[in-house]
């Protein structure tokens, strides 16, 4: 950012000072006398007006001119994005596939019947759920005979859609009649749309439960909190902490309800919205099972082999590139060991019970079996991937699947799908996206990502030393964000930099923290990064000018 100062304070810019900014995207006009600064951003989103659309139609000159205004805007925001869990990556793909926007394709229904709508992709959709299928360990491919076999669909809303999908699989799986109502868990760094997601789909969290029917008896002590607690950091609070779930809270919290007769629903993240974080999905079962065993929730008594128990994974990110992880760090060809471990997180999963012959607390021996924890995953494909629009893939087991309500005749397949109507571009983009990649090249692509993610933290700490700013960097050990104090709102916007406040003392306003975070995804280079450093270098209210930040309205 190159700031120009006025010739005189209180009048505007004059446009040759805009002129002379060239491809800067904004100008800041200090006035030090009053202590305010005026920023025209050159970025700015384009008008409502620019795209109305009058009775009798636009021309194709104006037309033209509308789209070439929002192309203009878009490209330059494209160039700068950091601050969201979007890849930029996408001009091959548009130059192969423009041809398909000839076709109105959509897979309408499950994708593993045809149907009646024939201009569908669902042979190439089926081909990258089996791609993702052996990377999860899912099992194969949809065979309603066989109850190991994987099922699952591309989604047209992005994980948002998978999580919802979930959630309404595992109420209906879960719930039995005369039984006490399944209860949700999931932790407080966990995507703000599973809030939603409960209450459209009416399912019962342990926080509603545990006020309604349980107060003043929250085995954590104190009152029952909205979401399962994160890890402690430093602070002793969560929020300096990883960002991961505190799984001696969540055993404790689902210990007491599955004693009271309730299934269970657990949340597990993998690459949490603003941290980046990866729940430890192994450790945690592992302090989850012997509860699950203790309270009857493996397998459910009564006429069916059901469960009381399912575990979803929400890897909106994380489910995208985990997998290479794990072969790098298991595989010594591939020359790379990833900087943290990332343990088992899949269908893959499982866990003995307890030893044949060894006694319960009731006196009773039972059988050693293996348990195959994971019960469900989505994963967003506009993130890692690189996708130009939401979808991403929801994948569970068939023994897991109920029957769709319906099978309708006008579509031809069973509407086994939340939105019905699913676009057909989406399997096509990300097939393209996934053969132009071996597993080394993914390999490649999340060591780049981590690496990036190493030199942006390292060079912020060396920019508190050189300005001597306060700039508070962080980054949970193996995630692929870096977050940071939060800049002006003029950097905000030029790096689309998503933010949030952060209470470092609990109930405390004067503890709050603004924080931005960048996520190092395939898009962005050091180059960007390090244009990123220079901006934030110049910038008043990293640089702790007290008066310009009040007027910025940032602290």
């Amino acid at each position: 950012m190159s700031p120009t100062t006025a010739p005189a304070p209180g009048l505007p810019l004059p446009a040759q000072a805009l002129a002379a900014a060239g491809p800067v995207d904004m100008v800041i006009n200090t006035v030090d006398t009053v202590g305010t600064a005026d920023i025209v951003d050159l970025d700015a989103e384009p008008e409502r007006g620019d795209f109305a659309i009058p009775a009798e139609g636009l021309t194709d000159g104006e037309r033209l001119r509308a789209l070439d205004r929002m192309d203009g805007y878009l490209t330059r925001k494209r160039r700068h994005l950091v601050g969201y869990q979007a890849t930029q990556e996408l001009a091959g793909s548009a130059l192969d596939l423009a041809r398909f926007m000839l076709s109105n394709i959509n897979n309408l229904g499950d994708p593993f019947q045809s149907g009646g709508y024939k201009p569908n992709t669902k042979v190439v959709e089926r081909a990258v759920l089996d791609y993702y299928a052996r990377l999860w360990h899912a099992g194969p491919s949809y065979d309603p005979a066989d109850p190991e076999s994987y099922w699952g669909y591309m989604l047209s809303m992005g994980s948002t859609e998978g999580n919802m999908y979930a959630l309404w699989n595992a109420r209906d799986y879960l719930t039995r009649p005369g039984a006490p109502r399944p209860v949700a868990f999931y932790s407080e760094d966990t995507h703000y749309s599973f809030a939603k997601a409960v209450r459209v789909l009416g399912v019962d969290t342990f926080a509603a439960v545990g006020a309604a029917d349980y107060p003043g008896e929250c085995p954590l002590g104190g009152d029952w909190p909205a979401e399962v607690p994160s890890m402690p950091g430093p602070s002793g609070h969560s929020w300096d902490g990883s960002g991961a779930v505190d799984a001696d809270a969540l055993a404790v919290l689902v210990e007491f309800f599955a004693a009271k007769g309730h299934p269970v629903f657990v949340n597990f993240n993998l690459g949490s919205t603003f941290k980046g974080a990866h729940d430890d999905v192994r450790g945690a079962c592992e302090r989850l099972l012997p509860v699950f065993e203790r309270h009857g929730l493996l397998p459910r008594a009564g006429d069916d082999a059901r469960r009381g128990f399912w575990i979803h994974v929400d890897g909106a990110l994380g489910a995208g590139y985990a997998p290479f992880l794990r072969m790098a760090a298991a595989d010594p060809a591939f020359g790379w060991t990833p900087e943290a471990e990332l343990p088992e997180f899949d269908f893959g999963l499982t866990l003995p019970t307890r030893q044949a012959g060894e006694a319960d607390e009731t006196g009773e021996s039972g059988e050693a079996r293996e348990v195959d924890m994971v019960a469900s995953i989505a994963m967003s494909g506009h993130k890692w991937a690189g996708v130009p629009w939401p979808c991403g893939v929801f994948m569970t087991k068939t023994k897991y699947q109920l029957e769709p309500p319906t099978q309708p005749e006008y579509i031809g397949a069973p509407d086994s799908t939340f939105a019905g109507s699913r676009n057909g571009f989406s399997p096509l983009v990300l097939w393209d996206h996934l053969s132009r990649l071996s597993y080394r090249d993914q390999v490649d692509r999340i060591r780049r990502s981590q690496e990036l993610a190493g030199y942006l933290e390292r060079r912020l700490r060396e920019l508190e030393q050189e300005t001597g700013a306060e700039l508070w960097p962080a980054r949970t050990p193996g995630a692929i964000t870096v977050r940071f104090r939060k800049p002006s709102p003029a950097l905000v916007a030029k790096w689309s930099l998503s933010s949030e406040n952060v209470s470092t003392t609990p109930g405390d306003p004067a503890g709050l923290r603004g924080y931005v975070h960048v996520f190092l995804m395939p898009s962005v280079d050091r180059s960007k990064l390090d244009a990123l450093l220079a901006d934030l270098a110049r910038d008043p209210v990293i640089l702790g000018g007290a008066t310009r930040g009040r007027a910025l309205g940032v602290e």
